[in-house]
This record gives structure tokens, C-alpha cells and sequence, in this order.
């Protein structure tokens, strides 16, 4: 099993023993990201929301396929995903409602916009404000961080990513910490899936989200990394 993976500045990203065998992620570092208020995620987005809406309005999360993968990986860990909704999901019923998308930048919209069309959640870091090595794990008793204009976010008994300077991610919500704002250049994401996820599937989500970046980002991808398969 490839439970890690390197990161630029001769870090790691990698998986602790309490989330292997019961998730897999698919890394992704971009380089020379430009962050701006362009248009053009954003308007790509409303055409994909238009056509999930004709697909999926009326129906329940419970009944909506491609989300199943990640209502699994919440239940792996014993989270109720309608209570503690996936980032994906969150926006998949937001755009069933009918309601546009938070515009905030480019980099933002382009990560909605991908997790959008994969239906997977997505967290996503300015990679220079990430201190030292990465780990994916379970969150202790009590551990939380700021969340991006909302109070703390609890990750106790949760999937979080941690550095050395505490928690900063997860597959609910991002932190301020690490947020990606105007300025950012170097980006770091993280696609969280349940254990058994296609591992071809999980390249064609990089593929694409790299794609985005580069089309409404201008942005390279610098590596991308399948972690948890027993293939991989």
C-alpha cells in the first residue's frame, strides 16, 4: 500500500495507520497559480449546475449515485453524512435549490467547480502557509481550527490533515489558517474517497482538476499522487 508521498521543500504527505483501509486520496501540488477574480470558473460552473439540476432535483443525497462514495467514507468513520455533510454534497444541494455558488476567487471556484463534476470532496491549501510534513488521520479529543468565515471546526474522532502547527483540513471544511487567497502561487489538494474508490477514476479526478486550474488559474501541475490503494 503507498501511504505517502512527497511534497515540495522536501516534506511528506502521508497516511496514518488510523485512516488506512478505510480511505484513499488522490494529492495534487499547483505551481505558478494565479488567484484573481476572473469569471471563468464560475460561468463553467453555472453550466454544470444546470445540468445537474436537470438530472437531480427531487431526488434525495441518499439516491443520488455519485454521491454514495462519499456518504461511505463519512460512514466509514462513523459520521453521519446528513449531518456532517461532505463539501461536495453541500454544494450539490446547493445547487439544487437553485442557488448560484459563493463566487470568492478563482482558485475557489475552480475547486467547486471540480468537485462539482466528480462529486467528491475536495480540500484545498495555500501550500506556503502548510508548516513541515503533512498527515492524514483521525483528529484527537478536542481538536479543532478556525474554520473560513465560521467559527471553530471540531475534527475530533474525524478525518483531518494535520502539520506540525495542529489540524488545517478536512473532507467538511478548510481552514483560515491555510486558506487560499489572493497571492497564493503554490496550491496543495486533497480528494478524499472511501477505501474501496476506483483508482483509475481517482486519476481522471486529478486530470481534471488540474485541467481547471490551468484553463481559469493559469496554473502547472507540479505532482499528483494516489495514496491507499494496495495497487497504487
Amino acid at each position: 500500500m503507498t501511504i505517502s508521498c512527497a511534497l515540495p521543500g522536501d516534506r511528506t504527505l502521508s497516511l496514518d495507520g488510523s485512516v488506512r483501509g478505510r480511505l484513499v486520496c488522490g494529492v495534487i501540488v499547483l505551481s505558478d497559480v494565479r488567484v484573481d477574480d476572473g469569471p471563468g470558473a464560475a460561468e463553467h460552473t453555472r453550466r454544470v449546475a444546470g445540468e445537474l439540476r436537470s438530472r437531480y432535483t427531487g431526488m434525495t443525497p441518499g439516491s443520488i449515485a455519485p454521491l454514495k462514495p462519499a456518504r461511505a467514507l463519512y460512514k466509514a468513520f462513523g459520521m453521519d453524512p446528513s449531518r456532517h455533510r461532505p463539501s461536495s454534497e453541500a454544494l450539490l444541494r446547493r445547487v439544487l435549490k437553485g442557488l448560484d455558488l459563493y463566487r470568492i476567487n478563482s482558485a475557489v471556484d475552480s475547486c467547486n467547480l471540480a468537485s462539482l463534476e466528480f462529486l467528491l470532496p475536495v480540500g484545498m491549501y495555500d501550500l506556503d502557509r502548510v508548516r513541515g510534513d503533512v498527515t492524514v488521520r483521525v483528529g484527537a479529543d478536542g481538536d479543532e481550527y478556525p474554520g473560513i468565515r465560521k467559527g471553530p471546526v471540531h475534527v475530533g474522532g474525524r478525518i483531518a490533515l494535520y502539520d506540525t502547527a495542529g489540524p488545517f483540513g478536512s473532507p467538511t471544511s478548510d481552514s483560515a489558517r491555510t486558506c487560499v487567497e489572493e497571492g497564493a502561487t503554490s496550491i496543495l489538494a486533497v480528494i478524499f474517497a472511501p477505501a474501496r474508490y476506483d483508482h483509475q477514476a481517482m486519476g481522471e479526478h486529478l486530470e481534471l482538476f488540474g485541467a481547471r486550474f490551468g484553463a481559469y488559474c493559469g496554473a502547472g501541475v507540479a505532482m499528483s499522487h494516489r495514496l491507499g490503494w494496495e495497487e497504487a
